[in-house]
């Protein structure tokens, strides 16, 4: 199965630990925000970044495609700039970047309707993905069938991951970040924290990545995670911490990937 480069759904109802939520963000009735999603990595381009609007906190979870922006990818480090095309609304794709080089900064630059948005993103050294396994879980009197990767984490620096899940080639819609701060160079064997509502069954062909992300993206999707699981409906939820600036939400990452697929035991 083919690698992407990923970008997690942003503004989604998303599943963590069996809540859902709808994630809106943090806005006066009637304001909208745009959401800037983005991604290079060591894989193979082409790489993505889509912009689309926010809706009310009340309205439905579907955010449309925001064309006509002019955006820029660049590699910093060997100074090659890449302006990306609009293959639909809202979604822009590269066309001369090559594949990301861990060690080199990456820039994304997106001028919108007189507006100015900026990020910056360094490609952190790859972790090898050793092997997945799978763990069968009682949770809330069903089976879950949770996958464990199998990773050495580099002693030394501090390392942030990002999983993510492909089942059946359809992307699991859930938030799992992972940081090495109380396990600092140990080989890394927990089980991933999926559940009974993401439905994976005996027979499954599961695609898992593991992505190497930097402390800012690693920042938001924690933060995100934290707000979807805000048990709090009364209240509309924070944004988080986006490392985009200009007054967007999203995020911009640059990062390595290494990937597994395998069938889910019967």
């Amino acid at each position: 199965m083919k690698t992407r480069t990923s970008v997690t759904p942003l503004l989604l109802t998303l599943a963590i630990c069996a809540c859902q939520k709808v994630i809106s963000p943090n806005l006066p009735a009637g304001s909208t925000q745009v959401i800037v999603e983005g991604g290079v990595s060591n894989t193979a381009p082409p790489y993505q970044v889509s912009i689309s609007q926010s809706v009310n906190f009340d309205s439905s979870n579907t955010f449309p495609g925001i064309s006509g922006a002019t955006v820029r990818l660049k590699d910093s480090t060997l100074n090659i700039a890449d302006t990306l095309r609009e293959v639909s609304a809202g979604f822009y794709q590269s066309v001369h970047l090559p594949a990301g080089i861990p060690g080199h900064t990456y820039s994304l630059q997106i001028q919108l309707q007189g507006n100015w948005y900026y990020a910056y993103s360094t490609m952190p050294s790859p972790v090898h993905l050793d092997s997945v396994g799978f763990v069968t879980s009682d949770l809330y009197g069903e089976t879950a069938n949770r996958p464990v990767p199998y990773f050495q984490d580099p002693p030394g620096t501090p390392n942030y991951y990002h999983f993510v899940e492909y089942n059946n080639g359809v992307l699991v819609p859930r938030i799992l970040v992972f940081d090495d701060r109380l396990s600092n160079g140990r080989y890394i064997s927990e089980p991933l924290a999926n559940d009974t509502s993401d439905h994976i069954l005996p027979g499954d062909t599961l695609q898992v990545n593991l992505e190497c992300i930097d402390s800012a993206v690693y920042t938001y999707l924690y933060e995100l995670s934290l707000i979807t699981t805000t048990s709090t409906q009364s209240v509309a939820p924070a944004n988080p911490q986006s490392n985009i600036s200009g007054g967007c939400q999203g995020y911009f990452s640059a990062h390595t990937v290494s990937e597994k697929t395998v069938i889910v035991r019967r």
